[in-house]
């Protein structure tokens, strides 16, 4: 009887041992399968990192990129404004005979660069610019090339969406809309007109008083062997 118990009582402990060991399997196969959503989670975050990076260095590319063309915008307009006429230096009879007349002033290409320069200080530059753009059109013969040149000319100068717009009076301008699907050279006439009138009466007194003249003249006149 005692032996039959004592073997009853190792089955016992046997099949214990054995759910015991069967139940830890499970539990322990179950870990891998616990551990795909932290490997998966690990993986979005690494997805989602990555990306994350990916955009912004996209967005820093692109904000570099329009900040470098904005860079280089502003150094050609730059460049173009400081762009005057190749010209010999003036003498002192050259800058006299500008302060004698307006005209003569125009009529000589070291006379306009500096008075374009004065211009430039008043923030009026486009008066000039507007005025040697029309004359360079005056000279066109190619009808192609002369409705490309109008064309130029409106956008840069009489759009009132123009940063350059020059100032004109309501006549002149209808006149110019009136005109522009078929330019011909008399297009800006008028316009150039009261430009060129708008920069006699106006700016050009200023000038003659200016620094800009006085500091021109005087070196030349200390210069002279007349004085």
């Amino acid at each position: 009887m005692g032996s039959e118990r004592m073997e009853m009582r190792k089955r016992q402990m046997s099949v214990q041992q054995e759910s015991a060991a069967g139940g830890t399997a499970p539990a322990q196969q179950d870990q891998p399968s616990q551990a795909n959503p932290r490997g998966s989670n690990a993986c979005c975050f690494c997805w989602c990192c990555c990306c994350s990076c990916s955009w912004l260095k996209c967005v820093t590319f692109k904000n570099e990129d329009r900040d470098e063309r904005n860079r280089k915008a502003s150094y050609d307009v730059k460049e173009g404004t400081s762009d005057c006429e190749d010209c010999p230096n003036p003498t002192l009879e050259d800058v006299r005979t500008w302060g004698q007349s307006f005209d003569k002033l125009m009529c000589c290409p070291a006379g306009r660069n500096s008075f374009r320069q004065f211009l430039r200080t008043e923030f009026s530059e486009e008066n000039m610019l507007f005025w040697l753009a029309c004359e360079e059109f005056s000279k066109e013969t190619n009808k192609s090339v002369i409705e490309e040149k109008a064309r130029l000319i409106y956008e840069d100068y009489i759009s009132i969406l123009s940063p350059k717009e020059v100032s004109l009076d309501s006549r002149v301008r209808e006149a110019i809309n009136r005109n522009m699907p078929e330019p011909n050279l008399h297009t800006f006439d008028d316009a150039q007109l009261q430009i060129y009138t708008l920069m006699q009466r106006d700016s050009y007194p200023r000038y003659l008083n200016s620094l800009a003249y006085k500091n021109l003249l005087k070196p030349l006149s200390e210069q002279s062997p007349e004085s």
